[in-house]
């Protein structure tokens, strides 16, 4: 079985990309972002335009990244799952973030697929190690491509857990998706099963109920 665990508004508990453009980026990251969600511009595009206006110093970036909450239930379901299962973080925003974060929060080691961060004189700049050209949603990271490479490696059903725009592509494949926020009107929208969750305390408490025959009921129906 393979875990697809989002991280922005799912695993953190809040966007730590929008967090960071609004304490330390020009304004003007929010006329960049409502060209995003007018379809305007890719995700690409917008994140590449946005990271350069980040203005900020590595302890004050870090600093502010180690301020933003964790779900504290999250290792409780770890602990739960990762006996029998992969798990990866998998997200359409920075890699530099994902690891501060879990770093100061102590968690084991989880492997990350996400845009790469850089720093240079100039502030900061963003790359792409999980593009995919072919990728319709036009994302920085291709989850669908991400469990896709996984599933090579890690046979089974493929559970996606996550809250947004990102995640709506691998919502069409996954065999079980638990979704919040935006997600849930994307599932509800395009007719994809999905069960509504608050945290991970509620994850669990759906995880912990499976047995060969319920997960296979529940996988039939997604």
């Amino acid at each position: 079985m393979l875990y697809i665990i989002d991280f922005d508004g799912t695993l953190a508990t809040r966007d730590t990309v929008d967090g960071l453009l609004e304490k330390f980026a020009d304004p003007e990251w929010q006329v960049i972002e409502n060209q995003w969600l007018d379809g305007k511009i890719t995700a690409v595009e917008c994140m590449r335009r946005q990271i350069r206006l980040i203005k900020a110093d590595a302890v004050s970036l870090n600093n502010f990244i180690c301020s933003i909450p964790l779900d504290p239930y999250f290792l409780p379901f770890y602990r739960h799952v990762s006996a029998q299962a992969k798990v990866a973080i998998v997200s359409d925003g920075l890699d530099y973030a994902v690891h501060v974060a879990t770093r100061h929060a102590d968690f084991p080691p989880i492997q990350v697929y996400a845009n790469h961060l850089h720093f240079d004189p100039d502030g900061f700049a963003i790359s792409y190690p999980h593009l995919n050209p072919q990728c319709q949603a036009g994302n920085g990271v291709c989850k669908c491509a991400v469990a896709r490479t996984l599933s090579n490696v890690h046979s089974g059903p493929v559970v996606l857990v996550g809250d947004g725009k990102s995640d709506a592509c691998l919502a069409r494949t996954a065999d079980v998706v638990f979704a919040k926020g935006s997600l849930i009107e994307h599932c509800e929208r395009e007719g994809i099963a999905y069960t509504p969750f608050e945290d991970f305390s509620d994850v669990l408490a759906v995880v912990q109920t499976w047995q060969t025959p319920q997960l296979r009921r529940a996988i039939s129906f997604a």
